[in-house]
């Protein structure tokens, strides 16, 4: 799709679209969709070929899905067939595009930030970088519920500053959910005082750290690779992670996809920063349904949409466009 094609769909005034990042994928993803819409198979066939191995194959098989270098480009891919599915079948033009982390990327690809291609060589090299920054068992990831947000800081502090290495808030994702990461004693430490108040604390079965500290040296590697990368605005406002905004230029934009790796993601901001401007409609445009169903909870959302079966995209095209007064 070129910028031009872009520009000639009809605009939204109340949808925006989420894109899903590492913990959504899932063996067999999107075989169904497939079997209907071929942009499914052409956007994993001309993903696959910028990075050099096949990505379908891992999405279906599940063979290396969730080694974090396969993951990232995997995910990305089904996200992109996704929004092909949906521009082809005449969907808006969302008014805000927003990724969770990883899906940020994919959320720069359909607003025609950067290439497919680059992309996925992108995120291929981010995997690579983040799990290589931090030897296996080292670090965790856990999620804390019941706790507000300055709750779950301070905890974060105390425990750092009573023992060797970090532990952080990683991804503000709900008021009540917020996922800690850092070094693997201080995560269970975080988890035993929040069980101690009576609250659940749940570890993430991940292999790497993500959005702390200990991805500094990952997010120093990862800037030179950025700054080779050809990256324009994105023709629809992508709200960053790092600060619940849209960049205001590009180098603006690098800055915040290169902190991205080591500071929160500020995802309950993100979507208050959809509703004050008007978003009541949330599509997830992903495998798997974790963004609609947090959104779906939120005040002033009158309906969330999952996009990866026919039956959900074919849902969320016809009441988009009804509520958007597209069709009557």
């Amino acid at each position: 799709m070129s910028v031009k094609r872009l520009e000639q769909l009809a605009q939204a005034e109340k949808t925006a679209f989420v894109f899903p990042g590492q913990g959504s994928q899932k063996v067999g993803m999107l075989a169904e969709i497939a079997e209907q819409f071929s942009e499914v198979r052409d956007t994993f066939n001309e993903a696959s070929e910028a990075v050099g191995f096949d990505l379908w194959q891992i999405a279906q098989t599940g063979e290396g899905l969730n080694q974090t270098e396969n993951t990232q480009p995997v995910l990305l891919t089904a996200s992109i067939a996704l929004w092909r599915v949906w521009l082809s079948l005449g969907g808006v033009a969302p008014k805000f595009l927003a990724g969770h982390s990883l899906g940020e990327y994919s959320a720069l690809v359909a607003g025609e930030a950067m290439s497919l291609g680059d992309a996925v060589k992108l995120v291929h090299l981010r995997g690579k970088l983040m799990q290589n920054a931090v030897p296996q068992g080292v670090g965790a990831m856990a999620a804390i519920l019941g706790l507000a947000d300055e709750d779950v800081v301070a905890l974060c502090q105390k425990v750092s500053e009573s023992a060797t290495g970090s532990v952080e808030a990683a991804n503000y994702n709900t008021k009540g959910q917020v996922v800690i990461a850092g070094t693997a004693e201080l995560v269970n430490a975080v988890m035993a005082e929040a069980k101690e108040q009576g609250k659940k604390a749940i570890a993430l079965p991940v292999s790497v750290p993500s959005h702390c500290s200990l991805m500094k040296p990952a997010a120093e590697k990862f800037a030179q690779a950025l700054e080779q990368t050809a990256i324009e605005l994105p023709c629809i406002p992508v709200i960053q992670n790092v600060n619940a905004k849209a960049a205001a230029n590009v180098e603006e934009l690098r800055q915040s996809l290169t902190e991205q790796l080591y500071r929160s993601v500020q995802w309950t901001k993100t979507i208050a920063h959809l509703q004050e401007h008007g978003v009541t409609y949330i599509a997830e445009c992903g495998p798997g349904t974790v963004l609609s169903n947090m959104a779906k909870r939120l005040p002033n959302i009158e309906k969330t949409f999952a996009l990866d079966t026919q039956s959900r995209m074919e849902d969320a095209l016809n009441t988009i466009l009804v509520a958007e007064g597209k069709i009557a």
